[in-house]
């Protein structure tokens, strides 16, 4: 069972103490989900942040409000990323240029480094022809040829060149508790998960949400990537330290109890939508693009599309690695169209 904790989610600059010497706040995203998740831990010497929102007027003006507030009195002294997006890292270099140190896995740190000094005008070759072999609508690849893409650096503070690693297996302390590192995989590289020796406590970033999948994509930086599988990996390896009475800090949404169904439940939901493409594929070969309804069972809207392609092409590309599905032609438009 997934149970979802009673707490009303905090309003914006305000902070919910959702455990002993833990609290809760949620910073506002202009895309969906519409807020994440922030956590702050209380030691002797200030203050410990997990996740940090974006860098943006809004997220800069709220975060000085919530210092002046909630969190008066004492300096944040180090922000823990659980990953290299920019929703959990945006603002990390922020806090790191006021005395902060950040500690993040090493793949996030190189990732997200990369993406912040990494700015392009417009996309890439290499990321044209990727929308072309998944199926992208050709006046969609024409229109978003001429369009600016989306930069990390927009909504990003630069990042420091040094960092404290987090690695699989490190036990730390932060918050009057001692954490063990596991690493999930598949939403995005070395994701940190931190596990409390002391109590109930799970840190889970976007590895685990309650009620909401992440996203799995697949982009033009890693095109053959297999998502899904580094996912259904991560599920079946963090399950053997799971509990129902943990309670879970997610990046989105609720903390709730329950996490040894909640990961099942992950798990299943992907084989479910794996099970649906290879039927959808037996009766007609389709380019990623083509799989968008038996994936989704729903019409995916222009600002969406992106993600949607980059995560089905996760799913071909899962099929693929089993031998469940393979390349059956390519269409006049230079999709590649997969069967099964």
């Amino acid at each position: 069972m997934i149970r979802s904790e009673t707490h009303t989610p905090p309003a914006e600059g305000e902070a919910h103490e959702i455990a002993p010497g833990v609290l809760w706040l949620q910073l506002p995203l202009p895309f969906k989900p519409d807020t994440v998740n922030a956590y702050a831990f209380r030691d002797a010497d200030g203050w410990t942040l997990v996740d940090t929102g974006l860098d943006t007027r809004r997220g800069r003006a709220l975060w000085q409000a919530i210092l002046a507030g909630p969190l008066a009195g004492a300096p944040v002294t180090r922000v823990i990323a659980t990953h290299h997006h920019i929703d959990h890292m945006g603002l990390a270099g922020w806090f790191v240029a006021q005395g902060a140190e950040l500690w993040t896995s090493r793949t996030a740190w190189l990732t997200a480094r990369m993406g912040i000094l990494d700015v392009q005008e417009r996309p890439t070759p290499q990321a044209l022809a990727f929308w072309r072999r998944a199926g992208m609508p050709p006046d969609l690849i024409e229109e978003r040829s001429h369009e600016r893409p989306f930069n990390s650096a927009d909504i990003c503070a630069p990042l420091p060149p040094g960092y404290r690693r987090l690695a699989e297996g490190q036990q730390i302390a932060f918050g009057g508790r001692r954490w063990i590192v596991r690493m999930g995989n598949g939403h995005a590289p070395e994701h940190v998960t931190l596990w409390s020796l002391d109590d109930d406590l799970v840190i889970g970033g976007d590895q685990l949400l309650a009620t909401i999948s992440p996203n799995l994509g697949v982009y033009p930086t890693e095109p053959e990537a297999d998502t899904i599988g580094d996912w259904l990996e991560s599920c079946a390896r963090l399950a053997r330290f799971a509990t129902a009475a943990q309670l879970v800090l997610p990046g989105h949404r609720l903390p709730y109890r329950g996490l040894p169904t909640r990961l099942r439940q992950l798990a299943e939901n992907q084989r479910a939508a794996l099970d649906r493409v290879v039927q959808a594929l037996r009766a007609e070969p389709l380019s990623a693009v083509g799989c968008f309804p038996a994936l989704y069972r729903r019409q995916i809207a222009k600002p969406e599309f992106g993600l949607a392609l980059a995560e089905a092409v996760g799913h071909v590309n899962h099929l693929r690695a089993g031998g469940r599905v393979w390349q059956a032609g390519t269409s006049e438009s230079g999709a590649v169209l997969w069967g099964a």
